[in-house]
């Protein structure tokens, strides 16, 4: 039976949900706020892991680099425990060298998305406001002349049969 997955990321995955649960419960920090783990980047040899991480506390100021900056220290500053808190929690022979990195993707989804729901609504806008000035159009001229009707929608399936 073949493997789905390499040793790497099914290790890399473990440590994802590991390092996710010791941000959550083990780490008090008031500068780190609700941190997440978005992905890890595991070495072939498992002796380093890259970790992805997102302050969701920053989604509302995107630009805040300062912020970002101090949280990546404290992760980088409390990554000794964070080990130490991995090594009990995984069997692993060696548990990996921690480094953290600011995970942008997150918030360029979010924008990515504001500018498509920008977008959709600018353009209902538009149409809506088409209809209405084309409606205005044809009720002051609906009167006189019918003769532009498009009847193409119509049925004539029993014009047909005679």
């Amino acid at each position: 039976m073949a493997r789905e997955f390499s040793r790497t990321q099914r290790v890399s995955q473990e440590i994802q949900k590991e390092v996710a649960i010791i941000l959550q419960r083990e780490l008090k920090d008031p500068r780190i706020g609700m941190a997440t783990v978005s992905g890890v980047e595991l070495s072939r040899d498992l002796v380093y892991a890259k970790i992805f991480v997102t302050f969701l506390n920053i989604l509302s100021e995107p630009d805040d680099q300062e912020s970002i900056k101090k949280g990546i220290k404290v992760l980088q500053d409390a990554s000794g425990f964070i080990r130490t808190l991995l090594g009990k929690a995984m069997r692993l022979r060696i548990v990996p060298e921690l480094t953290f990195v600011y995970d942008r993707s997150l918030i360029e989804g979010v924008k990515m998305s504001h500018l498509v729901t920008t977008a959709v609504k600018d353009d209902v806008q538009r149409h809506v406001t088409a209809e209405n000035s084309a409606g205005n159009d044809n009720a002051d001229n609906s009167h006189a002349d019918n003769s532009h009707v498009d009847n193409s929608h119509v049925d004539n399936s029993q014009s047909r049969e005679s």
